[in-house]
């Protein structure tokens, strides 16, 4: 069993991709163009902002809304001590600090009172991770971000469509950076990203930002970089976009069976979902003790599987310098032994995921 299926073999999405690509060729229009305005506003309108903004990859998504928001050296920026290591990667390149804090045990992303633990006079923004598809809880962090003045940007590169108490991801932060890497809920056939806010001032230096600080050509107000959202991805996400709620239906179909087919197993602990919380699950995430044998037994039985993240961030040489070694934060270095990822994704059958829990029985 695979871990994951593009579904690019579908005759439909083939179709529907193919007229996309036709579409930009036939446009001659390749960099910021008629596709990515459509794909900005469709975006949207789907979360819910009032602005969305294209740029190359979801790290730069998180890069340039901290630097539209005035994040440099010297600050410090709060971060989940278990994330995908882009989050921590963000806050380092703009010369700022990534400050840990460890997670909700059970839903895997930050809470107020953790935050507000870590505050001190030169922390300037926190980001929040809706991680493995798990809407974070903002409310109470932003009305926390409010007293302190804070800016807080969401990262939901794995939350794309997933609502909390009937909103979704990318309406409620004060911006939110999304990736569109290929396995992505919403995935493009590339590298891309975009930040969403319903912030005007900070939409319009985030455009300027992704263009060589520019708005007009020739005419650069700020030091910005290269990093635009091309017209072929903007088409194909176009694409997909139209299919997301039925692809994210279709993941929390078979996350649900997976629930059923799994329930009671000793020593495996299955995700939570929170009251009011619609899960997308880009990924099934499991957790066990013997995490490394249970890989091993499901490899010889050719099921495939992903642990996301075998290493802690604050273990990791990239951030050696913050001093956080072995133990510093325990629950992070908990989940990086014990998480395992199983076979998800929307085209899966059914009996795939009755393979997959089979198996996980006879290993356990």
């Amino acid at each position: 069993m695979k871990f994951f299926d593009l579904g690019l073999d579908d005759p439909a999405t083939r179709a529907a991709m193919d007229a996309a690509y036709g579409r930009v060729m036939a446009s001659g229009w390749m960099i910021l163009g008629p596709e990515l305005a459509a794909f900005e506003a469709e975006f949207a309108a789907y979360c819910g902002a009032d602005h969305a903004v294209g740029v190359g990859n979801g790290l730069d998504a998180l890069v340039l809304a901290l630097r539209a928001a005035g994040v440099g050296a010297g600050d410090e920026v709060i971060v989940p001590a278990h994330t995908f290591t882009a989050t921590w990667l963000a806050v380092q390149a703009l010369g700022a600090t990534p400050v840990p804090v460890e997670v909700d045990p059970e839903l895997y992303v930050l809470t107020a009172d953790g935050v507000a633990g870590a505050i001190t006079p030169r922390t300037r923004a926190v980001i929040p991770v809706s991680l493995y598809g798990h809407p974070v809880d903002l409310d109470p962090i932003l009305a926390l971000a409010e007293r302190r003045g804070l800016f807080v940007l969401e990262d939901a590169a794995q939350s794309h469509g997933a609502r909390l108490r009937g909103r979704r991801t990318g309406a409620a932060a004060h911006a939110t950076a999304f990736s569109f890497y290929p396995t992505k809920n919403l995935g493009a056939l590339g590298d891309a990203g975009a930040v969403t806010t319903s912030d005007p001032a900070l939409a319009e230096r985030l455009r300027m930002l992704r263009n060589y600080g520019s708005r007009e050509k020739y005419v650069h107000e700020m030091a910005g970089v290269n990093s635009r959202l091309d017209e072929l991805q903007a088409a194909f996400l176009r694409v997909r976009l139209a299919g997301l709620d039925a692809a994210n239906a279709a993941r929390r179909e078979r996350a649900a069976r997976y629930r059923a087919e799994l329930a009671g197993i000793n020593g495996l602990t299955l995700p939570v979902e929170a009251p009011g919380a619609e899960h997308v699950y880009h990924l099934f995430v499991v957790r066990s003790a013997d995490r490394d044998q249970l890989q091993a037994r499901l490899k010889a039985a050719w099921i495939e599987t992903l642990i996301h993240y075998p290493v802690a961030c604050h273990l990791q040489p990239a951030f050696a310098h913050l001093g956080l070694g072995e133990g510093a934060l325990p629950l992070a270095e908990r989940l990086a032994r014990e998480v395992l990822s199983l076979p998800l994704w929307p085209q899966m059958p059914l009996e795939g995921v009755a393979e997959v829990a089979a198996a996980i029985r006879s290993a356990a």
